[in-house]
């Protein structure tokens, strides 16, 4: 299972490309405060003890896996509802977000529990811990298309050994804990390639 991703780095690749890979491929890592209350916030709620209430089973630190999609990672909550239904959920340690980076990795942990226990899943959901808000996660067609071209995406990267330029948006870096390892106002202004490229143009 060497060649499996965890479920979490989809969220990584999603957010940043090079993010993923400075963590999953140059296995570096740095911790700041948002990473630091994530942390905290899941070993608050990882727990391996099930209950039950009334029609509603619930499942912690559940361990998932895929081998069609080479995943494996751990759910914080999965509810069966009558024994049926299944909803996997997330907690996050901030507030909802306009792009899908989190849906993608609750997307992805549905998609394990589907092959592991041959079911079909609709929806997942997301605990905001800082707002304390819980958002449905409906895993339409979509969703899965992105959330399917994520993990390819990350396999490649994976297999080539590649690190891409940083990203475009600089909003994303701001919050990242691996800024000062990554550089990316450095990789901005270095405008080699294009002196290389000027040159084969004369």
């Amino acid at each position: 299972m060497d060649d499996f991703l965890p479920i979490s780095a989809l969220q990584h690749y999603a957010y940043c490309p090079r993010q993923f890979a400075l963590i999953h491929i140059e296995r570096v890592w740095a911790e700041n405060r948002y990473t630091a209350e994530g942390r905290i916030l899941h070993e608050r709620v990882d727990s391996a003890v099930a209950e039950q209430r009334k029609d509603v089973r619930f499942e912690r630190s559940v361990m998932l896996s895929s081998q069609q999609h080479r995943l494996n990672g751990k759910l914080d909550l999965l509810e069966v509802h009558d024994g049926t239904c299944y909803i996997p959920v997330e907690y996050k340690r901030g507030k909802s977000k306009l792009l899908d980076w989190d849906r993608i990795q609750v997307c992805a942990q549905a998609l394990c529990i589907e092959e592991m226990r041959s079911v079909r899943i609709e929806q997942g959901a997301i605990w905001y811990w800082e707002v304390r808000r819980r958002e449905t996660v409906s895993l339409t067609k979509a969703i899965r298309k992105a959330t399917l071209a994520t993990i390819k995406s990350c396999h490649r990267l994976i297999e080539r050994g590649e690190t891409p330029k940083p990203t475009v948006d600089e909003k994303h870096c701001r919050a990242c804990s691996l800024r000062d390892l990554c550089r990316p106002e450095r990789f901005r202004r270095d405008s080699s390639s294009r002196y290389i490229k000027r040159l084969f143009e004369l």
